[in-house]
């Protein structure tokens, strides 16, 4: 892979798209269009502009580089499942009784010499060209701004190496990094990732932290960056057992942090613990802006990069994105580490409609009673498992976990309110849902025992509930029922909300009868006919311990929450696409999308029908 546009010009489909484009909407409207299409490929950039600025950049931008499963596979040179049963090898690994049992250990033996890092004396390709700080520009990069109302460009694939205060551990993440100018970046590392923790011994100390932020060069290294390695572990560890061979690094210019030495772009530089500045806002790949807030400043020193460099980069927001086949493979390759705390666990999955945080379906060997609400303070216990918000689990004889609609039949038959668990953790930094920043409601279901014996007591079609809900509140405009063929119909409405909706819920106790699951979404921007999005909707915006109540029914209140809630915190918006921008590429032919694709991945607002 030491040229990457070749490399998926023959292996991906690379579509290039030769017309010059804006840094500013244009790109990341283009790349997340296509990105949502069942047969969507790369796509490179190669006259890249900004037109406010009045720049033509001298190199391409490079964007979707993990477009769908095929090309992640091979990517990897193997199936994730390939790696991870090589990793869970390596963890039940013993020590050999016999000669013969050593002798034919030692090839595995050997072939780890090639996992650790392999530090080079030389300079690499990404430092062919040097600049130094006084020429220090960034708008030399074509960085891009993804939203309209983002608080400017933004890198979305920057690979951020740190080190702690001693030297002794390196971390490697994938933050975003605004650009406030030609020289400063902001650095969103959020507070509950290492290069937070390397940040908060300079702090203590009083020192400049060094950073060095690399884009570009073998994909491997960028999903390395997003992979939840246990702490204190180097993530290029992982590149090398994955490729088999050393990941070779080479020195900053200007600190001593070591970076794979084919990126394309290196930029170096300082963060002065003791500067922060408002980064923000920033439509995320929750599909929600992340609101302004104070984060370290990084002052580059310098940037290097190889006499042809690509840019690369990514564009986040609704699912389906890039980071739906990026998340396939780390889940298929962390479940070995998963299955020491929980070593009845068969299989998990983390939809990207469940923006993977927020919802993991996971299957297991039942032993004894209460085995799954063990299980699933196991995993609001460890690692980047505790910001799972909501986990559903199934016995081993569930459905495949990928088959949503036979599994969510499944759950639906098994779904009693005496085994729905409510309380509360840790959440992501970007959850806006909970009442407060980092703690918020957890729910878990235990779906693995026979099926509930109670049904619907009597069944309504939609027009004739939508009528009775009406008759007690005006509100509601709209409803549709799914799964109604199993033990717990989904009752879904919309809402044109005035108030809180825990006082709806309340009034619709009249209504038990003919409600066994009750969802509560807002009408603006939500398609009762759209399963995917509702889920996505769904887990996002609540909080377990407010949001969802078990009498008189199971009912969910997934409508955004602002003062009727008692919700004191900023609720943040949808990303949107822009309009104007949208026709514009598709008069030019540049995409070619319909009224109900955008309605169906919400590019832009809408109201329910």
């Amino acid at each position: 892979m030491q040229d990457v546009v070749t490399w998926l010009k023959e292996n991906g489909g690379l579509k290039i798209i030769d017309e010059p484009l804006d840094v500013e909407l244009e790109i990341p409207h283009i790349a997340y269009v296509e990105v949502k299409k069942e047969d969507s490929r790369p796509i490179l950039f190669t006259k890249p502009v900004n037109k406010a600025k009045g720049i033509e950049y001298d190199m391409p931008v490079l964007m979707n580089i993990f477009a769908n499963k095929e090309i992640t596979e091979k990517i990897f040179g193997k199936h994730p499942d390939d790696v991870a049963e090589g990793i869970e090898e390596l963890l039940k690994l013993k020590p050999p009784k016999t000669f013969k049992a050593k002798l034919a250990m030692i090839p595995k033996l050997f072939s780890l010499k090639n996992v650790f890092p392999k530090r080079l004396k030389f300079r690499g390709e990404c430092q062919e060209v040097i600049i130094p700080k006084e020429e220090v520009d960034l708008d030399r990069l074509p960085i891009l701004k993804t939203w309209e109302e983002d608080g400017g460009p933004f890198i979305t694939m920057g690979q951020v190496y740190t080190q702690s205060l001693d030297g002794q551990m390196q971390n490697l993440g994938m933050y975003r990094l605004q650009q406030y100018d030609k020289n400063r970046l902001g650095m969103h590392w959020q507070i509950h990732k290492d290069a937070s923790h390397f940040f908060d011994q300079y702090q203590k100390a009083g020192k400049k932290m060094p950073v060095t932020v690399a884009i570009g060069g073998d994909p491997l290294y960028i999903w390395c960056g997003q992979a939840p390695m246990p702490h204190g572990m180097f993530e290029m560890l992982l590149y090398g057992f994955v490729r088999n061979k050393n990941a070779q690094l080479v020195k900053s210019v200007s600190n001593d942090i070591y970076i794979p030495r084919d990126v394309d772009i290196v930029i170096e530089g300082f963060v002065d613990p003791k500067l922060m500045e408002i980064e923000g806002p920033f439509g995320d790949h929750t599909g929600y802006y992340t609101l302004k807030e104070p984060f370290p400043v990084m002052e580059v020193e310098t940037i290097t990069m190889k006499k042809e460099p690509v840019f690369a980069a990514t564009v986040v927001g609704k699912p389906p994105l890039e980071d739906k086949y990026m998340g396939w493979a780390t889940e298929r390759v962390f479940l070995p580490m998963l299955k020491p705390m929980a070593p009845d666990l068969i299989d998990y999955n983390m939809p990207e409609n469940g923006v993977f945080h927020n919802l993991i379906l996971a299957k297991m060997k039942v032993m004894y009673k209460g085995h799954a609400q063990q299980f699933m303070h196991a995993f609001w216990g460890v690692g980047q498992m505790s910001f799972v918000k909501h986990a559903l689990f199934v016995g081993e004889d569930a459905p495949e976990l990928e088959a949503s609609e036979a599994l969510t039949e499944h759950i639906l038959n098994r779904l009693s309110k005496e085994k729905v668990l409510i309380t509360s953790g840790i959440v992501d930094h970007l959850d806006h849902s909970s009442k407060e920043q980092f703690v918020g409601g957890k729910l878990g279901v235990d779906a693995t025992g026979d099926e509930v014996e109670d049904g619907m007591e009597a069944l309504l079609d939609d027009d004739a509930l939508l009528e009775k809900i009406q008759q007690i509140d005006s509100s509601v405009v709209a409803l549709k029922q799914y799964m109604t063929h199993t033990k717990n119909p989904i009752c879904i409405i919309a809402v044109n909300k005035k108030k809180s909706q825990l006082k709806l819920i309340k009034k619709l106790k009249e209504l038990k009868a003919h409600i066994k699951l009750l969802v509560i979404v807002d009408e603006a921007n939500n398609d009762l006919n759209d399963p995917y999005m509702l889920v996505w909707r769904v887990v996002n915006n609540i909080d377990a311990q407010r949001d969802v109540k078990l009498k008189p029914f199971i009912a969910i209140d997934a409508t955004n929450k602002s003062e009727v809630d008692g919700f004191e915190r900023e609720w943040p918006g949808d990303t949107f696409c822009t309009k104007a921008v949208l026709d514009s590429l598709q008069e030019k032919g540049l995409i070619d999308i319909d009224k109900a694709f955008i309605q169906r991945f919400g590019l832009l607002p809408f109201k329910s029908e």
